[in-house]
């Protein structure tokens, strides 16, 4: 038989083999290894598990056998990230602001689709009430920039694509402001304190929406904040719920201070390009008292919302689905429900977390509980691991990591169970420290590779802790 027919059927009996076993017939002689090594064979394993691979991260030198190197450094950083042992990170302590931290946000993270696996160069940026903001290197713990101090900063957000970073402060002044160097690109005066941001792109156009103390929706441009519309929402109450749809056609506003308000859905394109002789479209979304919104990732424009249940005190989780309507004279917004349930959840909290994985999976919080519930209401995971109130929640498509008062991090992972579907499992706790020098966490951000979360000081300092896990 011809060397090159032996090979052939090698590889294609290979084929069959998962990862370990591929490694163990790779042992047995000369023949078996070269067919074993084959690039094709990892290439498939790779685009098997992960759909997208990125080989440039591996270094020119690597390419000969960069499948297999690429497919097991993945596999190797995962079941690090996946069981958060004792070396299979590293902590770092970020210090540096006098005030507390009110924001922490990735202006470079390290993507899921496209990680690095040699270097990590993610970047975070912090806000804090000593009115300054830092960016900080994950991998080498340094702080990179700080800009000047103004007053107290209330919020921060970014936009990693364009290199910018947009801050509000407790006067209500907007400033935004270029990653790489810190350096001061443009301001707007809202003047209102307590401001909500929401940065999104409509047409390859940039925009900034902004929920403001007094109840208002302001809707600025581009790099120069130049003013495009204004429109009021709830009245005397501050704007605390602000998302935008995946199809950025709608904006979900509203408060979270008032049980009687009803949140508003805002058609996008009249708060972008508004018209002289009409208001902006806008319709109340048929709940009251809303907790939290969000809408779900993966369709065009179906939102979820936790809100008061009348005649009783209890919380629901209602789904609609929004669109317009448009004739010759007018258009209208179409709210349609989708599922609604009821929710066993604390009514006194205030602080109700709601995130959602996918098309039928939605992550809820509320003091020291952790629950995923189907799109229809089934419970698929229920989760009670901290000691106190759970403060703020990471999602992304491989894991969950919730901060908690209790000065820990549970990081739990997304699993496909067989008769559930797509559900989440506890693995692990990151500690942040000692009590006597903190009081618990209190925002926490993360990619796929780095963990990073706010301290919040006993002596009204507050640190950073960054835990980064290497291939």
């Amino acid at each position: 038989m011809e060397p090159t027919l032996i090979s052939d059927c090698l590889i294609h009996v290979f084929t069959f083999l998962p990862e370990g076993d591929l490694i163990s017939a790779s042992t047995v002689c000369k023949d078996w290894y070269d067919a074993a090594n084959t690039p094709w064979l990892w290439r498939r394993l790779c685009l098997q598990r992960w759909t997208f691979c990125n080989l440039h991260v591996l270094g020119t030198e690597h390419m000969n056998n960069s499948w297999k190197m690429y497919f097991l450094r993945r596999c190797h950083l995962e079941a690090k990230m996946g069981k958060g042992r004792t070396g299979g990170y590293t902590c770092k302590s970020l210090r540096g602001h006098t005030g507390s931290v009110v924001g922490l946000v990735y202006l470079q993270g390290n993507l899921a689709q496209n990680p690095d696996l040699q270097n990590s160069s993610a970047t975070v940026c912090s806000a804090s009430s000593d009115g300054t903001v830092r960016a900080w290197s994950i991998q080498n713990g340094e702080l990179l920039w700080c800009t000047p101090v103004q007053d107290p900063l209330s919020s921060i957000i970014t936009d990693e694509q364009r290199d910018v970073v947009v801050t509000a402060d407790s006067t209500g002044l907007i400033k935004t402001w270029r990653g790489s160097t810190g350096q001061e690109v443009a301001s707007f005066p809202a003047g209102s304190p307590h401001c909500t941001l929401l940065q999104y792109d409509v047409n390859n156009d940039w925009f900034l929406t902004v929920g403001t103390g007094g109840g208002s929706v302001c809707t600025l441009a581009d790099s120069t904040l130049s003013k495009k519309s204004s429109v009021k929402v709830c009245d005397t109450f501050r704007v605390n719920i602000l998302k935008v749809s995946p199809n950025k056609k709608w904006i979900v506003a509203g408060t979270k201070d008032n049980d009687d308000l009803s949140p508003k859905l805002i058609y996008t394109e009249s708060l972008t390009t508004p018209s002289e002789d009409e208001d902006p479209l806008c319709r109340a979304v048929p709940v009251a008292g809303c907790s939290a919104a969000v809408f779900v990732p993966t369709q065009p424009a179906r939102l979820a919302v936790v809100h008061q249940t009348v005649p009783s005190d209890n919380k629901a989780l209602t789904v609609f689905d929004v669109s317009i309507k448009k004739s010759k004279y007018k258009s209208e917004i179409q709210v349609q429900q989708v599922e609604s349930f009821p929710l066993s959840l604390n009514t006194w909290s205030s602080h109700v977390l709601l995130e959602a994985k996918d098309s039928n999976c939605l992550v809820l919080s509320c003091d020291r509980e952790l629950w995923v519930y189907s799109l229809k209401g089934a419970l698929l995971a229920n989760f009670k691991e901290h000691t106190m109130s759970i403060s703020s929640i990471c999602l992304d498509s491989f894991r969950v990591v919730t901060a908690s008062q209790d000065l820990s991090l549970n990081v739990l992972m997304w699993k496909n169970d067989r008769d559930a579907g797509l559900t989440l499992e506890s693995r692990y706790h990151l500690l942040g420290g000692s009590h006597t020098m903190s009081r618990g966490f209190t925002h926490v951000a993360c990619d796929y590779t780095s963990i990073v979360a706010s301290a919040e000081g006993t002596n009204g300092k507050d640190v950073l802790k960054a835990y980064f896990f290497t291939s």
